[in-house]
């Protein structure tokens, strides 16, 4: 039996940012552009997880 790898905070968080993201309110950090793409969508609902404390897996590191 495996446990959940991510907490249902962090997909309420994910949910959030797509809802945002379809009616074009979603913007990304730093320049403020609006987010298009899925990926980039879930990936900042994942962030926000993270800085909450919710249960998400470490960003895999980039060499």
């Amino acid at each position: 039996m495996a446990t959940r790898r991510y907490g249902r905070a962090s997909g309420n968080k994910v949910r959030r940012a797509m809802h945002e993201m379809k009616r074009g309110k979603l913007k990304s950090g730093r320049s403020g552009r609006r987010v298009k793409s899925r990926k980039q969508a879930i990936a900042i609902g994942l962030s926000e997880a993270r800085r909450a404390g919710a249960k998400v897996p470490a960003r895999k590191k980039s060499h």
